[in-house]
């Protein structure tokens, strides 16, 4: 199976644009952030520092991280720095696998859009290019 037929979807039988790779665990906003925030940060993030940079409340945070911690993409590692609890955040190297091959398909999302807004033959509502006028 060629890297085209995995991206098309031709050899699992699925439309073009099926776009089966966009985990429904990861394509969500919030997680989405705290994916490429620990990403960036392969040692890991303080609770606090993860929450300043996605912009989320505690129990926002909270439940994202346990469902990301669920699907295996994170581990939550409590413990203690200078007598006061810390919670650090930090993606698995499985999450880190599957979150480089989530960004691959989104990628190809985002060339396949590009290409659709080049095209010289406009779309209707339906998404369709419309027939040309009969000579």
């Amino acid at each position: 199976m060629t890297n085209s037929e995995t991206r098309s979807g031709a050899a699992s039988g699925t439309g073009r644009f099926a776009y089966e790779g966009l985990d429904r665990v990861m394509h969500e906003k919030a997680r989405l952030g705290v994916l490429t925030s620990l990403i960036a940060h392969p040692k890991g993030l303080a609770f606090a520092d993860l929450k300043r940079l996605c912009g989320l409340t505690d129990g926002n945070l909270s439940r994202h991280l346990q469902v990301l911690a669920e699907a295996g993409l994170v581990e939550i590692l409590k413990g203690y720095e200078h007598n006061r609890p810390q919670t650090l955040c930090r993606i698995t190297a499985d999450g880190r696998r599957r979150f480089l091959d989530y960004l691959a398909v989104l990628e190809q999302v985002v060339r396949d859009a590009a290409a659709a807004a080049d095209s010289a033959a406009p779309l209707n509502r339906t998404g369709l290019a419309d027939d040309p006028a009969p000579a």
